[in-house]
């Protein structure tokens, strides 16, 4: 157990963190709202291949990287929205097979490659403690604009939501990686009914206590932020009397 915590790595990272969260707790509420659960994870999936495609192609250079993750998680966007558009009753099921297709693609893409299972648990729990100060402006531009673009009334589109979904998640899942993005929509969501503070605020306390049991007993931090984001949600989930408390 490490005594001391080293806030030269873990400020970042709650920074990160929090930039994350403030684009995807509304992201989560409407998916909730709408009963599309699984968009977010087959679309960070998306985005993740992109990633794993543009090292598959040895495209070094960093806009590349972004330009495919964009790439697939706009396409998986438009995809789904299509499917929701001509296949409303299907659009769950469509998700799913979305979701094992492209999670397949990237297992295949990764065969022959000697870190290929480094890439892939890299691409699942994310590296949040790596983020520095210096990774930090592009994802508060895209915060920006995506809450921006949100609270304007873009969010009322239906292909407007699909493609905000896509730009949000590419951002955030190569810091914090798939799992964490699902949690980072999802629980805090859930938990807090329909209101938007109180979802912030336990997603806060969860990003808080991950990071620092992380730090203390040198656990992943993804995985430790998503089990702290749970803990701290459940008791919430088990005392609302009915879904409108």
């Amino acid at each position: 157990m490490n005594a001391t915590l080293e806030w030269s790595i873990l400020l970042p990272a709650m920074v990160a963190g929090l930039m994350v969260l403030a684009s995807h707790v509304p992201l989560g509420l409407r998916v909730l709202e709408r009963g599309i659960i699984f968009i977010d994870i087959a679309i960070a999936q998306f985005a993740g291949l992109g990633v794993i495609l543009a090292h598959f192609l040895e495209w070094e250079a960093g806009w590349q990287v972004q330009a495919a993750a964009l790439g697939l998680a706009g396409l998986g966007a438009l995809l789904l929205h299509f499917s929701e558009q001509h296949w409303p009753r299907r659009q769950e099921a469509v998700i799913g097979v979305a979701f094992v297709l492209v999670s397949s693609l990237a297992i295949l893409l990764l065969a022959h490659d000697p870190h290929g299972g480094e890439q892939l648990r890299e691409m699942l729990v994310g590296q949040i403690l790596w983020t520095g100060w210096g990774d930090l402006p592009t994802l508060a531009l895209v915060t920006a604009g995506v809450l921006a673009a949100w609270f304007s009334g873009l969010r009322r589109s239906p292909l407007g939501f699909y493609l905000l979904f896509a730009l949000a998640i590419t951002a955030s899942v190569q810091v914090v990686g798939v799992y964490l993005v699902f949690a980072s929509l999802i629980v805090p969501a859930l938990a807090a009914g329909e209101r938007l503070v109180r979802a912030y605020v336990m997603g806060t306390a969860g990003y808080v206590l991950g990071l620092a049991a992380s730090a203390l007993w040198d656990l992943p931090a993804g995985a430790a932020i998503v089990v702290a984001l749970v803990l701290v949600a459940a008791p919430f989930m088990f005392i609302r009397k009915t879904d409108r408390v």
